[in-house]
Parts: C-alpha cells; structure tokens; sequence
C-alpha cells in the first residue's frame, strides 16, 4: 500500500500538470478562433455620405460579408478599411474619417470581418483566413468597375496585420496604411494570453507550441503564417505605418519592425501619448493630412 500511496502521488500530480498544460494551450488556442460582434456604433448617413449598403464573399468563397460602399463612384481612388478583432465596420470612428476621405476625393469601402458585424461565419482567425475577407472586398471593388491600381486599403490593429498579409498575395494592391499594426501573431497571442490569464508573459512561450498545433488541428490556422513583418518585405513600395507610443494592446516597437521590414521609402509616424488605434481621435487633422496625403500620392485624385 505504502508503495502504490508512493508511485501514485507523482503520476496524479504529473498527470494535473499535463492536463492544465493542455487546458491552458486549448484556452490560448480557443483565443486566437474567437469572435466577437458588436452592434455598429455609428452609420454613414449620420455624416450625410452617399453610400449602398453591399454584400460580397470571401475570395475563399467561404463567408458572406457585409458592408458600406461611402460615395460610390468608379472613376474615384477607393479605400478599403479593415477593422480589427473584436471590432466592427464603425469602429474606432471609421465612419468619421471615411467622411473627412471623401471631403478629399476618395471613395470608401468599409465592411464587416468573417464573425463581426452583419458578416457571416462565427469563427476569426487573427488575420490568417481574414486576409481573404479583404480580398474579397478588392475583388467586389474591381467587379464594380474601379481599376485595381487606384484601390488602397487602410487596416486598424489586427486589421494592418490582415492588410500587410493580403497585399503581400495581392499584387494589384499598391497603398497601404497600416495603423497600430502587430508584427508576429506569435508575439501577440503570448502578450494577449498573459493579459487575460493570472499567468505571467514570461511563461506564455511554454504554451505556444501545443496552442499553435491546437489552433492548426482544430480551427485550422496557421498561427506560424501570420507574420506581417514578414509579409511587409514582399511589398515592392513604401507604406505609412501608424502607432500610438503609449499603446498598452500592442507595444509601439512591434510597428517599428513592421516599418523595417517594408520598403525602405516607406514612412512610421509614432505618435506620443497615443493609446491603442487612438492616433486619429487624438490628433485628427494631421492623421487624415498625413494619410490623404500617402494615398494622394499613391492612387491620385481626381
């Protein structure tokens, strides 16, 4: 009895230890697949913008996904915005600045990721099957007559990332803004984990292997493919990246890599005091100067 009491205290603590150990993989890798929906928070014709409310699919064919097509018109530049996890269409105040981008002669596509929104499916991936949202919406764009080289897109938080992802397979896509953009989902799934969990950041990389062969065999993501730094070197021209130095979701440093990686003509503004996507409520003017600008020169206005 003293024996078995003796071999079988170590096995039951071990086997404790594994099954938190696959508890908390699972739980990281469940983060990464989650979505979230949110009702819209602001609509187009608060602003008075001309606009169509638009469906179109995934490139993948996968997901219906919803959105506003802001002052319709294929003779104009057009931008496609990408919003973030665990956001909307509307968020961030995008309807405001895609307002102020029309005053500029733009035109706006912005909708609804797979699991946001009015958009189908009730999965999200951390950008690697939303790169194909984005896609999408640049083909529903081309389909409507706007030539492909005067279509940019404009991605927030998990949105740039999605953005850099896209345009790296895209090759039609020629301007991009990136604002509070992560360089490696990797680095954002530990950071993410350590926030939600009493676990500290330090100990997250033990759980990364299992939650990312979790996340392949399960949700079927490839956390390992979501790297937008990575992609940022496979674009041939130079793109504004955006943070808030004082970002407390994704540390500033993560865009300074992201603008490393890119283009060597590309342009970093990192904006003091600014928290998480906050760069365009805090400082609107110079935000929509300085990215009306970019794609003036990129995409031109007529």
């Amino acid at each position: 009895m003293r024996r078995a009491i003796m071999w079988g205290i170590p096995i039951i603590v071990i086997l404790v230890i594994v099954i938190l150990y696959g508890l908390i993989a699972f739980l990281i890798a469940q983060g990464v697949a989650s979505a979230e929906r949110k009702p819209q928070e602001d609509h187009p014709s608060a602003h008075g913008l001309q606009f169509e409310d638009v469906e179109f699919v995934s490139r993948r064919g996968d997901v219906t996904l919803s959105g506003w097509y802001i002052n319709p018109d294929s003779g104009k530049p057009t931008l496609i915005f990408v919003h973030g996890m665990g956001s909307r269409r509307s968020g961030d105040r995008a309807v405001e600045l895609a307002a102020r981008l029309v005053g500029r002669g733009f035109s706006v596509l912005l909708f609804d990721l797979r699991g946001h929104g009015s958009s189908g499916g009730d999965k999200a991936s951390g950008g690697y099957y939303e790169r194909w949202d984005l896609l999408g919406a640049f083909d529903f764009l081309v389909g409507r007559g706007v030539p492909r080289e005067r279509i940019g897109v404009v991605g927030f938080s998990m949105g740039a990332g999605t953005a850099l992802l896209a345009a790296a397979e895209e090759p039609a896509i020629r301007a991009l803004v990136a604002d509070s953009p992560f360089a490696n989902a990797s680095d954002r799934i530990a950071d993410e984990a350590a926030r939600k969990t009493i676990f500290p950041r330090w100990i997250m990389p033990i759980f990364l292997p299992t939650a990312r062969l979790m996340a392949s065999q399960i949700y079927g993501i490839d956390i390992g493919a979501v790297v937008p730094e990575d992609a940022a070197k496979r674009l041939s021209y130079p793109i504004l990246v955006i943070h808030g130095m004082a970002d407390t979701r994704i540390p500033f440093e993560q865009a300074v890599r992201v603008h490393k990686a890119a283009h060597p003509q590309s342009d970093i503004w990192l904006v003091p005091e600014v928290d998480h996507v906050d760069a365009f409520l805090t400082h609107p003017e110079e935000y929509v100067e300085r990215m009306a600008s970019y794609f003036e020169g990129r995409l031109g206005v007529q």
